[in-house]
């Protein structure tokens, strides 16, 4: 993916207001903010119980309980949050919020965890975020085998 491309997730974020609100939400969890690669914010050390989540992103702004370093030393993770970035800026900011809720919802009721049928975890990467795939250890889900060996 090009520079270009890539400069337009931090603008689009700034100005659909999730990035600020992102802000906001690791000052009210007294996390220590830093830029970190790609455009990102991250805040680091972020203290409140919710979401109990070991990382969250809100508009370009990457939250965690983890240090700095901790979070860098864990690229698979910060790859799966900066991925969600991406959503926040193709859901026009905001509206992320309660269609990331409602999918956890969907997901709940399909899989009894709010991840495995949540599309915005699924294209952000389940293993890359730290969750199990459901579907895949209870069938729910699942593609019928297609007999090649892919399904």
């Amino acid at each position: 993916m090009g520079r270009a491309l890539r400069a337009v997730v931090p603008l689009a974020n700034a100005v659909n207001l999730s990035t600020p609100l992102g802000i906001v939400v690791a000052v009210a969890g007294r996390a220590r903010l830093s830029r970190g690669p790609r455009g990102l914010l991250l805040g680091t050390s972020y203290r409140l119980g919710v979401p109990q989540a070991v990382a969250f992103t809100v508009g370009n702004v990457i939250l965690t309980r983890l240090s700095r370093d901790d979070l860098l030393a864990r690229p698979a993770l910060l790859a799966h949050e900066e991925r969600h970035t991406w959503q926040y800026a193709a859901c026009l900011g905001l509206p992320m919020i309660p269609l990331y809720l409602a999918a956890c919802g969907w997901s709940w009721v399909r899989s009894r965890d709010f991840a495995s049928s949540n599309v915005f975890e699924r294209l952000a990467g389940l293993a890359d975020g730290g969750y199990p795939d459901a579907r895949r250890s209870t069938g729910r889900g699942r593609r019928r085998p297609t007999g090649d060996g892919t399904g």
